[in-house]
């Protein structure tokens, strides 16, 4: 008898759909199929793979309102944030398409000396191999985009796993680039569980993973790659914003808020620590706490919900001690603090917790947001730097000099100035550094962590100089 999994609503907990697991005999089929395409059986031109992508996008063009209420329905993102999240999918995999043509090599000089005479070298990229991929939650349509459409790009067979509280969407996007023409055996989703996951990342044949999940998980699985497999790993955040006086302070307001409650707080990036200039910060931290109390929360279904619930009833309860830990050795609690029901928290604002609790020091991943007062610059940096991770950081102001001297001082990989901490497109690079991850995302820049460099020398009396 099959084994199968239940797709439920995060927010009230009824059922979406059943589908069924798959085990370690289908993984073993799956494989010898991509296999098949990386030894070139399964051919499939270049010319060939930019049209079927450029189809792709527009059948998910096509199906964008369907596909955002299922990914709405089974994730837990309000509905408009849901169809943002489709318009961004249909671009990103137009972006794919696009983007080959950068997948460049490069000459490399010759005739330098005696023994470089008559030469000539240059180098191509070429497919690094089957891909496997394992996805998140919290953008399921978006993130598979991701994870499977710069492989394909660039000629890697591709098997993924989505998360197992929101399959469907992934699966949509499969189907998708089936009917836009792609042969099965490129393409190939699988549903398991964590057993069958971990063989999958073992598999001997695996040339590549792609990650995107926690750190206790991430850092787990790359120490069990078959040697030579490369990876790229995208974990958590505890992102940290500095705020200057003198910046606009009705415009940033917006900006954190939304930085911070987006999707209940469950991105990787959200805006979680909030350092405000000591002559600020009362002033704005109570705005900020205005701001969060009149948010929405609700069925995301509903266009007039702004904040849904948390993916699963246990991180309700986890986010509730967390809150409970701060404010008890010291955070003062301004909004929230309190669960709505067993799937949706308040959204939260703390001033002022110890820099040694969870909340200063771990990824909250949800609707919290924690505020610390500062004097000096110098202090703002160390305190924000002061965790295990190294992801995205923000910093308001208009002194140009303070604002270069935190994005050169912050330990980040991308700092947003006059933003908050969520912003990204899908072309730019991303990724964590430290335990927030290794490699680096964004359509292209996958492409290129897919592909590997070949160098050609040629010899011959015609390249004498």
């Amino acid at each position: 008898m099959t084994e199968t999994i239940t797709v439920r609503s995060p927010y009230d907990r009824t059922i979406i759909a059943e589908r069924p697991l798959q085990s370690l005999d289908d993984l073993s089929k799956i494989y010898e199929k991509a296999e098949a395409v990386k030894n070139g059986k399964i051919p499939l031109p270049l010319a060939e793979r930019i049209e079927i992508l450029h189809r792709a996008a527009e059948i998910v063009d096509k199906k964008q309102n369907e596909f955002a209420m299922q990914a709405s329905a089974e994730g837990g993102k309000p509905l408009t944030d849901s169809i943002i999240e489709l318009k961004r999918a249909i671009q990103g995999i137009k972006e794919a398409a696009n983007s080959v043509s950068g997948l460049v090599g490069r000459e490399i000089p010759m005739n330098l000396n005696a023994p470089s005479q008559g030469r000539f070298a240059f180098t191509f990229r070429e497919p690094i191999g089957i891909v496997t991929s394992i996805s998140a939650f919290n953008h399921p349509f978006n993130l598979s985009v991701h994870q499977v459409i710069p492989a394909i790009a660039c000629g890697c067979p591709v098997i993924i796993k989505p998360a197992l509280t929101t399959p469907l969407s992934c699966y949509n996007l499969i189907e998708c680039l089936y009917e836009a023409g792609l042969p099965k055996e490129w393409a190939q989703p699988i549903l398991c569980q964590d057993e069958v996951a971990e063989k999958l990342v073992t598999e001997p044949r695996n040339s590549f993973l792609s990650f995107i999940g926690s750190a206790k998980v991430g850092w787990k699985l790359r120490s069990k790659l078959p040697v030579g497999a490369h990876c790229a790993l995208e974990h958590g955040g505890a992102a940290p914003v500095i705020l200057f006086a003198d910046a606009d302070l009705e415009k940033a307001l917006p900006l954190i808020t939304k930085g911070g409650f987006y999707h209940a707080g469950q991105v990787c990036v959200s805006v979680q620590r909030l350092f405000c200039e000591a002559s600020v910060v009362e002033g704005f931290a109570n705005a900020l706490a205005e701001q969060a109390s009149q948010l929405v929360v609700g069925d995301p279904k509903s266009s007039k919900t702004e904040v849904g619930p948390l993916i699963m009833e246990r991180e309700v309860d986890r986010v509730a001690q967390w809150v409970d830990e701060a404010v008890a050795a010291g955070g003062k609690l301004l909004t929230g603090g309190k669960k709505i029901s067993d799937t949706c928290y308040q959204p939260t604002v703390i001033l002022d917790p110890p820099d040694h609790c969870r909340l200063s020091q771990e990824e909250i991943f949800g609707p919290v947001v924690a505020i610390y007062s500062f004097k000096t610059d110098e202090e703002a940096i160390t305190r924000a730097n002061n965790v295990p991770f190294s992801f995205q950081a923000a910093v308001f102001g208009q002194n140009m000099d303070r604002i270069m001297n935190v994005v050169k001082g912050f330990s980040a990989t991308a700092v947003m100035v006059n933003d908050h901490t969520a912003f990204r497109v899908d072309w730019m690079p991303f990724g964590g550094r430290k335990a927030s991850g290794m490699g680096v995302g964004g359509i292209l820049p996958t492409m290129m962590e897919m592909t590997q460099e070949k160098l050609v020398v040629l010899k011959s009396d015609a390249f004498l100089k």
